[in-house]
């Protein structure tokens, strides 16, 4: 009988061990392959609060895309003005009618306004538009600004950064109240008898907004352009004879990518506040409807009749609330050093 050759000898937990899966390499395996902006997606998903700021602020854009809509759907609108007999005219104009002293009505499910027996609802739809209308071009307008200043004073250096520079120092020392109650009262009395008046002086507004919320963007993009344009992918781009305004569009622009984005996070819930409490001053939106006029009618009933009050104040403090609690969690997730 031949003799069969013996089997080397296993090492047992050795050997299994050398089998195991290292969780930290799996880990790095399920990383590699991703864009930074994927990665910064996965932890957005992973953030509860992340998710819940961000299902609000959708609800707040349907509402202000929609606004017309809706308000077709209950019957309503902002000239709807019902019958004074819906009024207690002795009881200083209170609603005799609707939430909350007289139960739900379908037909006005947020109520009715006193002494002018408006509907609620509609005139909240609508500032709820007039409020992220004006917030969204002031900052598309600021953050255009802001970055376009930023790159090229970051970029070139020298005389053009010193006297950028220097614009944007100078801003920063306006006070952008005062600036805010010299302009209005100039447009008043300019265009107060324009067909036009309502679109002007929204117009206004975003600008008077847009030219006092750039410098923060400014400052922000020329310091990172500052370090990245001393990198190696920039000094190959110039050897190679590439043009200044394509190195800033092709090279420089998609790795600001982040601060951008965290930038107008943030900017946004800042213009939502500035423009309702422009309007509560009675110095932005005055010839149309803004939740700020809706707080500043509403401020003479706050102890007989509070839910006039409630609504717009809930409304913004929800929206402005939402977007800086989003605005974070965008920063952490585009941020490489936060673990989550």
């Amino acid at each position: 009988m031949t003799a069969q050759p013996a089997e080397p000898e296993k090492l047992g937990t050795l050997a299994e061990d050398d089998h195991r899966p290292d969780p930290q390499a799996t880990k790095k395996d399920s990383i590699t392959g991703k864009s930074p902006m994927r990665i910064a997606l996965g932890r957005l998903a992973k953030d509860k609060i992340a998710v819940v700021c961000a299902a609000v602020v959708l609800f707040f854009v349907i509402i202000a895309v929609f606004a017309d809509s809706i308000m077709k759907i209950f019957g309503v609108s902002t000239e709807t003005v019902l019958p004074s007999a819906y009024l207690d005219t002795l009881g200083g104009g209170l609603p005799l009618k609707g939430p909350p002293n007289h139960g739900f009505d379908p037909e006005h499910p947020f109520g009715i306004a006193p002494q002018t027996a408006t509907d609620n609802l509609a005139f909240w739809l609508k500032g709820a538009q007039t409020s992220l209308m004006i917030a969204g071009l002031a900052t598309a307008f600021a953050a255009i600004l802001g970055i376009t200043l930023g790159l090229v004073a970051g970029f070139l250096g020298g005389v053009v950064d010193k006297i950028i520079s220097f614009i944007t120092d100078l801003f920063l020392t306006i006070p952008f109240l005062l600036a805010a109650l010299v302009i209005a009262p100039i447009i008043a009395q300019r265009y107060a008898l324009s067909d036009n008046y309502q679109d002007i002086q929204l117009f206004t507004l975003v600008c008077v907004l847009s030219a006092f919320g750039w410098m923060g963007v400014a400052r922000l993009i020329r310091g990172e352009v500052l370090s990245l344009r001393e990198r190696e992918f920039i000094q190959a781009a110039r050897v190679l004879g590439m043009p200044t305004h394509r190195i800033l569009i092709r090279e420089l622009l998609p790795n600001l990518a982040a601060p951008i984005v965290v930038s107008v996070s943030l900017m946004l819930p800042t213009f939502v506040a500035a423009e309702a409490g422009l309007a509560f001053l009675g110095i932005g939106v005055t010839s149309g409807t803004s939740w700020g006029q809706t707080i500043a009618k509403a401020t003479n009933f706050f102890e007989t009749y509070p839910l006039y009050l409630w609504e717009p104040m809930i409304g913004i403090v929800a929206l402005v609330l939402s977007l800086n609690l989003l605005g974070d969690a965008i920063r952490d997730a585009l941020d490489p050093k936060t673990r989550r």
